[in-house]
């Protein structure tokens, strides 16, 4: 059975259980996906302050959040199906405290070390719990109106908790320090673990396979590469570190794929990729992601460390990006079944593109009302657009048995794109600051005082303008590849997604989706 599949019908399924209160059921459920989704947003804001704190280059800085991402991305699918195996509920509980315990421990982190293993370990609470809660709602909720509105609330709070992160990561920073954007996981894990049994039945075990050989493989496949992007951003393309990570991903990722296809129940089903539109539409996820996540992780270090602001304003500044994905998703939605999601596909990695083209002309002198809230707002329009777009591409034509492997195998692309599309940009951002810090080290020292040498010699860290310079220059060549990625997308959109007729119909509510 698939992750985020119902079982099969029977006398008691689709009742409210577990001491009668669906409220308190969803609430459970929906905390926890808003536990696991607004952790990227509110780490983000804190990533100027742990860079400092743990003397994290800003290279390997984009660990912080591909640490987490791959392992979420690379488990999730075997999280869902461990939760048909073994029990949803008991799972889920697992995947809370595991969760919570390793927000636990990167809170108490000293190093780098400790701090990027805690958040591998929050990837795999994530992949545990998150599948597992979106399951639970198949089999809490009687299938209709009481089912519709779970699903509603679950996909609300997924939505929502990027921007609740926003201003929770400013708050805890500015107020109590970065550490506390981890720590505050903690207590809610324990609530939610502490409910689950009294508002939750555990659910039917179904028999099945742990295909934890291909989890392996792929998971550390994509580190591998990631790796070797990075690397390469420090210590150059020749370095024999680099080239042997590069070998290496090479070598687990074709594991990975032999695996799969031998697989009885393989934890990625490359049969989906057979149909031309799902096959684009995972290819579409995969290069917006690359864009996606290097957008927030660069301007997250834009308005911080050169504009200046305030941690609570930068999570402020990020705030009309969440209002006008919300705003577009919704008009997007209500436009589809006229026109088709292909229309919007393009347009909406267009608009991307565009926004992320608008940023490489950021430079030291802009300001965010000037330079940064317009290509921002550009950016979400489009998104808005995609999020809609490709969630209905991916699930189009599956039988509802494999619907959750559909949306999971949707959900890993965006969060292992995201690395990988992250470590890209990065490497490049180094290249391009490296150079411009030869430009700009001269400059300072012929300027600057004995004590700002001193200080300079110490931590290897321009000051000021200086500084800022150096940043600016790394940024606009991220963004410039950014919006490659981008346009990557619309081509695919334009020239591989083909909407049927029959796609139209279902949209209009004319035709029963596909076959069970």
């Amino acid at each position: 059975m698939d992750p985020n599949t119902s079982p099969s019908t029977s006398g008691t399924e689709g009742k409210v259980r577990g001491g009668g209160d669906g409220g308190l059921a969803l609430l459970v459920i929906a905390s926890c996906q808003l536990m696991v989704i607004l952790d990227v947003t509110i780490v983000n804001i804190a990533l100027p302050h742990i860079q400092t704190a743990l003397k994290f280059s800003t290279e390997s800085l984009s660990w912080v959040v591909s640490a987490y991402t791959l392992t979420f991305g690379g488990l999730l699918l075997l999280g869902g199906r461990t939760g048909d195996i073994l029990g949803r509920r008991r799972v889920f509980i697992f995947g809370v405290l595991l969760f919570g315990l390793a927000s636990l421990l990167g809170g108490f982190s000293q190093n780098a070390g400790q701090l990027l293993a805690a958040r591998a370990l929050q990837g795999v609470g994530g992949a545990i719990a998150s599948p597992t809660a979106l399951a639970l709602i198949t089999t809490t909720f009687r299938e209709g109106p009481e089912r519709n509105r779970a699903f509603g609330v679950f996909a609300g709070v997924s939505a929502g908790g990027g921007a609740i992160g926003l201003l929770a990561g400013g708050a805890l920073v500015e107020w109590l320090n970065w550490r506390w954007v981890l720590f505050v996981n903690v207590p809610i894990a324990v609530l939610i673990a502490v409910a689950a049994p009294r508002v939750i039945r555990e659910s039917e075990r179904h028999p099945g396979h742990f295909d934890f050989v291909g989890a392996l493989t792929g998971t550390l496949g994509m580190v591998s590469l990631v790796y070797g992007f990075i690397r390469a951003a420090q210590q150059g393309w020749t370095d024999p570190y680099t080239l042997t990570s590069f070998g290496l991903a090479v070598v687990l990722l074709s594991a990975f794929i032999m695996v799969e296809r031998r697989s009885p129940q393989p934890i990625t089903p490359l049969h989906m990729f057979a149909d031309r539109n799902r096959a684009g539409t995972y290819g579409m996820m995969l290069f917006l992601a690359c864009a996606m996540f290097g957008m927030f992780f660069f301007l997250t270090l834009f308005v911080q460390n050169v504009l200046r602001f305030t941690p609570i304003r930068a999570g402020l500044a990020f705030l009309p990006v969440s209002a006008v994905i919300a705003v577009s998703a919704g008009i997007t939605s209500q436009l589809l079944p006229k026109f088709g999601p292909k229309p919007f596909m393009v347009a909406g990695a267009l608009c991307a593109a565009s926004g992320l083209g608008w940023l490489t002309f950021t430079d030291v002198h802009s300001t965010y009302l000037g330079s940064i809230l317009g290509p921002m707002l550009l950016f979400s329009l489009g998104m808005g657009m995609q999020f809609v777009s490709l969630t209905l591409m991916a699930l189009s034509n599956v039988p509802h048995r494999e619907s959750g492997a559909a949306s999971g195998l949707l959900n890993s692309m965006q969060q292992v794109g995201g690395s990988l599309g992250l470590s890209i940009l990065v490497t490049l951002y180094g290249t391009a600051s490296r150079n411009e810090a030869a430009k700009q080290v001269p400059a300072f020292l012929a300027h600057s005082t004995p004590a700002e040498k001193l200080a300079f010699q110490r931590t290897g860290q321009l000051p000021g303008q200086y500084g800022a310079q150096v940043l600016t220059s790394g940024v606009s060549e991220a963004f410039i590849a950014a919006s490659l990625f981008a346009l990557v997308a619309a081509v695919i959109a334009l020239v591989v997604i083909q909407v049927r007729p029959s796609d139209l119909e279902r949209l209009k509510g004319n035709n029963t989706p596909a076959a069970v």
